[in-house]
């Protein structure tokens, strides 16, 4: 069949961003510090996740950095839920692909997937955390505040997340998804939070470029009111793709180190996985390519209705029923049309796009659900986003670009 031209279009996001983020993380954090005076010399377990801040790796060495020269002794403690296949060993070489090695930032790594239980949330869920965590004398969570895939109150993926679920570890990130999401993070997190264990938390807000924004160092006086009022900064920073309806969205990628869902149901429609109104209302969704960083993990793609043979291929299945089922959410690990090369997918995809819009298929191609300030338009669209100022037109419409093996070439 003949494929419909697409146009290169660019959209602008607002760049809010930290000058020196090395600088203002340490002088922030050596203040608060000051506020909440840790024991002198005492071990700082740091919880690093595994996706949603780009610059990780900066960040958790300026923090060691730091501490290192308050006196104190840090490590790192993965503090992911049930990611990496829900094993210790899967979940420290999540951290060795993000950079975070002992040679790069200054400090050892301790993974394990054993658990404490410190107590119970007023409704009853246990409440657990990481126990080499545990046994250090304080604890600083590392974590980016952001528009969760499936919460939708003041709390949603942040400081109290990396807490109540990231540290928890698989069998904590259970408790709080059985008790409910929606209110079992930040009450999981209070109980965390009366221990006594948490010396601070580092709150990092991105922008549409993935270049950090804001950095809050909260004590646990003001832990949960600064993931709140740093959770308003990141919905003002969200980036968006401009239209609420296509029948047909093309996702070069996905995958865990882009969002929690593989493609932020923020991005693609939130009712995908907690209901409501269907906006935006993106009929069709071809996936072509999970992330190397994912380690094999496709949670998420559940949400699209067609995929390749080579995604398949590159999926841990295990890896990826571990993360959907510890959620709750077994419909976001369930498996899409899968066709062949990516030039079949994206044909067959057209095909049936244009079978329900009669032949005007309105049709976006984007790289990702973090990457938005470019993306590919059919004609109708780009020239309605045009006319409405949302979006430019960077070329001329071209031809949709494959190799003699049907791969995508740009």
């Amino acid at each position: 069949m003949k494929l419909p031209l697409l146009v290169p279009m660019h959209q602008q996001f607002d760049s809010t961003e930290i000058d020196n983020l090395e600088a203002e993380l340490s002088n922030k954090l050596r203040a608060s510090l000051l506020k909440n005076p840790p024991k002198k010399g005492g071990t700082v377990a740091i919880g690093v996740g595994s996706r949603g801040v780009s610059p990780i790796q900066r960040v958790v060495k300026t923090v060691i950095k730091t501490l290192k020269e308050e006196g104190l002794e840090p490590f790192i403690v993965p503090a992911m839920g049930s990611h990496g296949g829900g094993t210790a060993e899967g979940q420290r070489d999540v951290l060795l692909d993000y950079g975070i090695t002992p040679d790069e930032v200054g400090a050892e790594i301790r993974a394990t997937m054993d658990t404490v239980v410190l107590g119970e949330t007023p409704e009853g869920t246990e409440v657990h955390i990481d126990s080499n965590a545990y046994d250090a004398d304080h604890i600083i969570p590392i974590g980016r505040v952001k528009l969760h895939t499936g919460m939708s109150g003041d709390i949603q993926s942040g400081l109290c997340k990396i807490l109540s679920i990231g540290l928890g570890k698989r069998s904590g990130a259970e408790r709080v998804h059985e008790g409910g999401i929606e209110t079992q993070v930040e009450a999981a997190s209070r109980v965390m939070l009366a221990s006594g264990k948490i010396l601070c938390g580092v709150g990092l807000v991105e922008n549409a470029y993935d270049r950090c924004a804001y950095v809050e160092i909260p004590t646990p006086e003001n832990y949960i009111e600064s993931d709140k009022s740093l959770l308003k900064k990141a919905k003002d920073l969200f980036p968006r793709i401009p239209t609420d309806h296509l029948h047909l969205l093309i996702v070069d990628e996905m995958g865990k180190n882009i969002s929690g869902a593989g493609m932020d149901t923020n991005i693609i429609g939130k009712w995908r996985r907690i209901g409501g109104p269907k906006i935006p209302m993106y009929e069709l969704i071809t996936v072509l390519r999970l992330t190397d960083a994912s380690h094999g993990n496709a949670s998420g793609i559940g949400n699209a209705t067609f995929t390749t043979k080579q995604f398949v291929e590159q999926t841990n299945w295990h890896d990826t029923y571990v993360n959907g089922l510890t959620a709750l959410v077994p419909d976001a690990v369930k498996t899409p049309v899968v066709l062949g090369s990516e030039q079949e997918c994206i044909e067959k995809s057209i095909e049936i796009a244009s079978r329900l819009s009669k032949n005007n298929p309105r049709i976006v191609r984007i790289k990702n659900t973090m990457e938005l300030s470019e993306f590919w338009a059919t004609e109708n669209v780009a020239e309605e986003l045009t006319t409405a100022g949302l979006a430019t037109a960077t070329g001329n419409p071209l031809p949709i670009p494959f190799d003699a093996s049907g791969a995508l070439t740009n």
